[in-house]
């Protein structure tokens, strides 16, 4: 069975390990051909006479894959209920085909809700890094989470 987090399971400092996921030149063209057709994420001709030098994922991209891996590595585990927005978002290198994506979720601060007694807040940084260990994107936000049910055995 797997871990159900709750509120509670979340302090200031702790680091949960997402996994990592493979990216593909095929992936990044086909993402950006529908939602963000700049040239230097569809063309290898303009992308190689770019400041890039080659293709390169859009930032939508990463922050999607990205969220991917929060929701299955910990979202769907979870008592998660949504989250009322983004504090900021930081493309750090470009990502590019054969790369392969890391992300740590890092709890920042966490506060129980004092008007709603069933939840807390989460604020939390999500950390991606590629397979050189160098930073790519990080976002920071935080996301509503409901608190333990009394006599809950998951733990």
């Amino acid at each position: 069975m797997s871990r159900q987090w709750y509120f509670e399971d979340f302090h200031p400092g702790q680091e949960i390990d997402l996994g990592e996921r493979g990216v593909t030149e095929e992936e990044i063209i086909a993402f950006a051909r529908q939602f963000d057709p700049q040239p230097f994420h569809v063309d290898h001709e303009a992308a190689g006479a770019s400041i890039y030098g080659g293709v390169i994922a859009s930032g939508w991209h990463t922050c999607s894959m990205i969220m991917r891996m929060v929701v299955d590595g910990l979202l769907l585990s979870s008592s998660g209920m949504g989250s009322p927005g983004l504090d900021s978002v930081r493309w750090r290198q470009p990502v590019r085909g054969g790369d392969t994506l890391r992300v740590r979720y890092v709890t920042q601060q966490v506060k129980a809700s004092a008007t709603k007694p069933d939840r807390g807040v989460v604020w939390s940084k999500w950390v991606a890094t590629n397979q050189h260990g160098e930073e790519v994107c990080t976002i920071e936000g935080m996301s509503m989470f409901g608190r333990r049910p009394q006599g809950g055995a998951d733990a």
